[in-house]
């Protein structure tokens, strides 16, 4: 599992589009798998989930990505998973890893 958390800063629209944009554009196999999205007085929050083919691991990775809309800023929190294929021991990660650095440029945009 691969883990990137950050407060990020401008536009709650803006930075969800950025990261849908580096996933979707960043591999042919990526999808969008599910999203919810939650509104109150007080901001938004997002939560997609996407998925791509690993070649690395032979198998299919998903990212999750939630980002938060709040006063101090827009909280991010992706976390990819999935691209082991051992029974018990996480032996590789490359392609969560893989998954996940495809949004840090556009993450570092907003930092």
């Amino acid at each position: 599992m691969a883990k990137l958390e950050a407060t990020l800063h401008g536009n709650f629209s803006a930075i969800l589009n950025a990261i849908d944009t580096a996933v979707l554009e960043g591999s042919f196999t990526a999808s969008l798998e599910d999203e919810s999205h939650f509104q109150s007085s007080s901001g938004r929050c997002v939560l997609r989930v996407y998925e791509r083919y690993s070649a690395l691991g032979g198998n299919r990775v998903s990212l999750s990505v939630l980002l938060l809309e709040t006063a101090h800023g827009v909280r991010l929190s992706a976390i990819a998973s999935g691209g082991s294929q051992a029974m018990f021991l996480k032996l590789n990660t490359f392609g969560e890893e893989a998954f996940l650095e495809s949004i840090s440029e556009a993450v570092a945009r907003y930092q």
